[in-house]
């Protein structure tokens, strides 16, 4: 199988935006919840501190500032790109074989579905390929019978 380019960017992008915005949400989620943490814990040092707890206390918001925006711009863009490349895996085999039936729909015989070796859903493109090869079978049966009898006419 020959390799081309892809042409678009996003493959089925309404899929895999959703799946990339539900990777950011759960990454937001997490960073909330690291940012929750480390205040509760400095806050806690911080008042059992004898001598220094107010200055402290008095640092906190901006030092959590700081590590939260850093963890944010880090996490979120590094999170959003390995989405993207993740959801190719999926997005592009269910692509494929979206394809594959449409051509079928149509009346074509597409031949076997291949997808790319590392790509998701592999069972899924066998089964279909086990479903469709009666099919196949008879729209080939189907073209040999009308080619003999345009050989005979």
């Amino acid at each position: 199988m020959p390799k081309s380019r892809r042409t678009q960017r996003l493959i089925q992008p309404r899929l895999q935006l959703r799946l990339v915005l539900s990777f950011l949400g759960l990454s937001i989620l997490a960073l909330a919840l690291q940012f929750v943490l480390l205040a509760a814990l400095l806050t806690n040092f911080a008042t059992e501190l004898p001598q220094d707890g107010p200055f402290l206390m008095q640092e906190l918001p901006r030092m959590l500032g700081w590590v939260f925006l850093l963890s944010v711009g880090l996490c979120l863009p590094l999170t959003f790109c390995v989405g993207v490349v993740v959801t190719f895996r999926l997005a592009g085999p269910l692509y494929r074989m979206e394809k594959h039936l449409k051509a079928f729909a149509r009346g074509e015989d597409p031949g076997e579905c291949r997808l790319r070796k590392g790509d998701e859903l592999q069972d899924l493109c066998a089964s279909l390929n086990a479903a469709t090869k009666a099919l196949r079978a008879r729209g080939t049966a189907a073209r040999s019978d009308a080619e003999r009898r345009s050989e005979a006419a």
